[in-house]
């Protein structure tokens, strides 16, 4: 456990946790020593001895003036480190979150991150003060007590000794019986907070549907198998101090036996004897203290258990010397992809020319928004290649990918900030005026009129206070922003309003300039100005390729897509040298 500790610690909390761990050691020790000391104290006494209980007596106050230091420095101490700690945990957990692989967090992960960022960070870096000390002055104290033991009478240390492999199988299985509940218990946290999240992004929707909707049930079922979970750890929790509180206990009973044995056959004196049995409880005590805190080391333990599977988790593989793209055009090879078993994209291969715009099409469930993720690097091909200007994106490394690219998704996340400081995290060095012309752009600023502040308006948690496109607006200024030489956008205009839509289609228009644009089509007017159209044919791969007027006129899938997207929009096709209305 200690040195899992150390693992997870930065320099200073390193140096802290060590200086600590020292400290309580010699406080264990001295603790010890002391309790050592009072059998010749305690003999001085009842024989009569003044001088000599005076001389133990002044060597017992010495001993525990050092334990006193020892402790207050333990003490002080341990505040900053269990402070390091948990500074260390979170940036470690933050770091590693930033260099997980998308796909990690597929299934909803909020709960788990949550529990280990929360409770589990707290309790870790409390554990080396709060439980850890007591532990190891739980037994380091009791073994420098029978070490003394061995010189006072080797017989009754004898006596103690033999119930030592005992009290430690008893103390491995509490542990482990807490562990495994706990164990349960941290899943069962973390499904209900995963619940009690969706529960709580999705009123909305939950208050169309009434009471009793199949959210509320499962929320329901979720906080049940919690307290389930809960109450099992207690129970066997329970049980196990109690069974270990029983062999602390049956230990002294036979201390007890040995010694009244020896008494009865004249073997050892009654002063001795008396403070010998004294000795045995203060042996006692300090163990049974540790067995109650033994199920708080595991606890820790498993969260420490978390954190390692997460360190596990195998990145996408980065270069050692990033190669250098010689434009900004994309290229997939031979592509195949897919989510589980079932594959997306089978052998996908086409071009995309750099600065002009390619608009993507093709049923539901093609691989459209699939495409735009591997040009991100979310993921990486089962097998083939995504190339920007030549160079596969694993030879580019993620840094070089993510500086390259703006993605604009469907899935907008806002943080509950200003409007302003939304967009403003698509470049943070820039000024003021510079992220509000940038915004403006992408017409921002009637949002921005629209609500109470202004520029200054919070927008809600995850951009409550905005309707979807205006939501799309944010992230399209953002990308604007950022001035990535590639922007790819997913364009999902169908459930939007006149308005939104339209200024969505002047955001994309400015965005286009100069700029790789790989778009996920959905407006008609996007779709026929694109420089270059790739229709999927729904299997895996591409059915046509070409701009506008050449796939219309060659009367394929792309030309029957068209047609219908047209009439089911209300346009009228107008005859070739006339134009469209």
């Amino acid at each position: 456990m200690i040195r899992r500790l150390l693992h997870y610690s930065s320099p200073d909390a390193r140096r802290l946790l060590i200086v600590e761990l020292v400290c309580v050691v010699a406080a264990a020790i001295l603790q010890g020593v002391a309790f050592l000391l009072l059998v010749p104290l305690l003999r001085s006494l009842f024989l009569g001895d003044v001088v000599a209980a005076t001389s133990w007596l002044i060597a017992v106050a010495s001993v525990g003036a050092g334990y006193v230091v020892a402790t207050w420095l333990a003490s002080q101490i341990g505040m900053r480190a269990s402070s390091a700690l948990l500074d260390s945990l979170l940036t470690r957990l933050g770091d590693r979150l930033v260099e997980l692989p998308v796909t990690w967090f597929g299934p909803d992960r909020s709960g788990l991150v949550t529990g280990i960022a929360t409770q589990g960070a707290m309790f870790v870096s409390n554990m080396p003060y709060a439980i850890l000390r007591q532990v190891i002055v739980g037994f380091l104290t009791p073994g420098t007590v029978l070490v003394g033991m061995y010189v006072f009478d080797w017989r009754l240390a004898l006596a103690m000794t033999v119930m030592i492999p005992v009290l430690l199988i008893g103390y491995r299985l509490l542990s482990r019986a807490i562990g495994r509940g706990d164990v349960v218990h941290a899943e069962a946290v973390a499904d209900a907070s995963n619940r009690v999240i969706e529960f709580a992004r999705a009123q909305p929707t939950l208050r169309t549907a009434g009471e009793g909707s199949i959210a509320d049930r499962l929320v329901d079922d979720a906080l049940r198998d919690q307290h389930r979970a809960y109450r099992g750890m207690l129970v066997t929790g329970g049980a196990g101090i109690a069974t270990f509180t029983g062999l602390v206990q049956l230990s002294l009973t036979l201390l007890l036996t040995v010694g009244a044995f020896l008494a009865i056959g004249g073997t050892v004196d009654i002063a001795t004897l008396i403070a010998l049995l004294v000795l045995g409880v203060r042996f006692n005590e300090p163990i049974v203290t540790a067995g109650d805190l033994g199920g708080g080391v595991a606890v820790a333990r498993n969260t420490l258990d978390q954190l390692d599977e997460l360190a596990a988790v195998a990145s996408l593989p980065e270069p050692e010397t990033p190669a250098e793209p010689s434009d900004w055009g994309i290229e997939f090879r031979d592509v195949t992809f897919g989510y589980g078993d079932a594959a997306v994209l089978r052998g996908l291969s086409f071009t995309a020319p750099a600065g002009g715009m390619t608009a993507i099409v093709g049923p539901s469930g093609s691989g459209k928004t699939t495409i735009t993720k591997l040009i991100a690097r979310f993921y990486d091909p089962e097998s083939g290649e995504v190339r920007i200007g030549g160079a596969s994106l694993p030879d580019l490394g993620t840094p070089a990918v993510e500086a390259a690219v703006a993605p604009v998704f469907q899935d907008v996340y806002l943080f509950d900030d200003t409007i302003l400081n939304n967009v403003w995290i698509g470049n943070p060095s820039l000024s003021r005026e510079e992220v509000v012309a940038a915004a403006e752009r992408a017409r921002v600023d009637e949002i921005a009129r629209r609500l109470p502040g202004g520029w200054d308006a919070r927008v809600g948690e995850g951009g409550s206070n905005l309707s979807g496109g205006e939501r799309q607006r944010v992230s399209i200024a953002r990308a604007l922003l950022k001035d990535a030489p590639i922007v790819l956008l997913d364009e999902a205009t169908a459930a939007l309003d006149i308005g939104n839509e339209m200024a969505i289609g002047d955001a994309v228009d400015q965005i286009r300039g100069g700029r790789t644009v790989i778009v996920v089509a959905h407006r008609l007017q996007t779709i026929m100005t694109a420089d270059r159209i790739i229709m999927l044919d729904g299997d895996g791969g591409i059915r046509e390729t070409g701009t506008h007027a050449e796939l219309l006129a060659a009367g394929g899938g792309y030309a029957r897509y068209w047609t219908e997207r047209v009439d089911a929009a209300g346009w009228e096709l107008a005859p070739a040298d006339e134009p469209r209305s």
